[in-house]
């Protein structure tokens, strides 16, 4: 929710913000009160900015020095970066033309300015043009940096070993090597209760069909806010090594007897309150202190683009793939393709490999 300076919710943000999934809800929701803090502060109506207006908001983004971390004196000062002055901006759009379309007193010319006739000239896989290429023209954001597009993060083999390797907790150790086997979202693990550890060789004594040790994956309202994205629910297998880690975790849960009535899987085992279950923010600390011991960036997200990209490689076809990670478009599987070190060597030795054929066939 968004609520103005005598703490009363602001209307049409929290209309906007409603129905949507918890994380985007929690993502978007400080966007919108910056964009209405901003227009407070400089006395422009949210309702009806002009461009120019819109344009300072903008650079303002980029130009204001955030909280330095540190009260000390001399801490260094610390700015937005332009991609986030892009998702923010990007929000705001959103923000004003939902306002627009639901009569909620944002004109229809604020929303025209915020956008600008576009040509794709380079459609994504799967992209339908229409018979006229009339779906090529398309309306892009006016209020936007150019930046470089990040890459996607992802890790290792070795450095999932690593990350494992540097664990202290059999929790933890679990944790690690459930997203990297499973490629589940750190909401998705989040979620999981007791239930859904089907670890055993013949699951029917539980009530599922599904052969051999695996996890169901299920939207649920939790009392630590995880969430699963996926609407629909999927079961993934896991190997032997994962029911291993998942057996040494419940060891090491039992000792803790605040631990031991909760149904949720991840639960506070080393600080208070123990055995109430892990939330995001602690999980997060979790993963900044394993990456300082292992020496390189680890995040939980970035075990998910590793799942996934060894699937690739393995040759596991895209549409299991695609149901493994619970995406609902066959595009969203186009992001994962790291290509390897060894995938780009072999792809300039078959080229080169080729070219000498040639010379050998026509005698050069």
């Amino acid at each position: 929710m968004v609520v103005d300076e005598s703490f009363e919710l602001h209307a049409q943000a929290c209309s906007f913000l409603a129905g949507r999934e918890f994380n985007t809800g929690r993502t978007y929701a400080p966007r919108v009160a910056l964009y209405l803090s901003w227009c407070k502060e400089f006395g422009v109506e949210w309702t009806e900015p002009s461009l120019a207006q819109l344009m300072a908001f903008q650079r303002w983004l980029v130009e204001e020095p955030l909280a330095p971390r540190s009260r000390r004196p001399g801490a260094e000062r610390r700015y937005r970066e332009k991609g986030t002055a892009n998702q923010i901006t990007g929000t705001m759009t959103d923000f004003l033309r939902w306002c627009s379309l639901a009569g909620l007193g944002v004109p229809a010319t604020v929303v025209t300015m915020l956008v600008e006739p576009r040509f794709l000239r380079f459609a994504p896989a799967g992209f339908d043009p229409g018979e006229d290429g009339q779906n090529l023209h398309i309306e892009g954001r006016r209020l936007k940096f150019r930046v470089a597009v990040p890459g996607y993060e992802w890790l290792t083999d070795e450095e999932v070993h690593q990350l494992l390797a540097v664990t202290t907790h059999a929790r933890d150790r679990f944790l690690v090597g459930l997203l990297a086997v499973t490629g589940m979202r750190i909401g998705e693990a989040l979620g999981l209760r007791r239930e859904d550890m089907h670890f055993l060789p013949d699951s029917r004594l539980l009530g599922c069909q599904v052969k051999g040790p695996h996890v169901h994956v299920r939207r649920r309202v939790n009392s630590n806010n995880a969430f699963a994205k996926s609407v629909q629910p999927r079961w993934i297998p896991v190997d032997e090594d994962t029911v291993g880690l998942y057996t040494d975790y419940r060891y090491e849960r039992e000792t803790v007897a605040q631990a031991e009535a909760g149904d949720m899987v991840f639960v506070n085992l080393f600080r208070a309150p123990l055995g109430r279950p892990m939330r995001y923010d602690n999980t997060y600390e979790l993963f900044k202190r394993l990456a300082t011991r292992a020496g390189f960036r680890a995040r939980p997200h970035m075990l998910r683009h590793s799942a996934i990209t060894r699937w690739r490689r393995k040759g596991v076809p895209r549409d299991v793939r695609q149901n493994l990670a619970g995406h609902q478009s066959p595009a969203s599987q186009d992001r994962y393709s790291h290509a390897s070190d060894q995938e780009k060597r072999d792809a300039i030795e078959l080229v080169a490999a080729r070219r000498r054929q040639g010379r050998v066939e026509h005698g050069g």
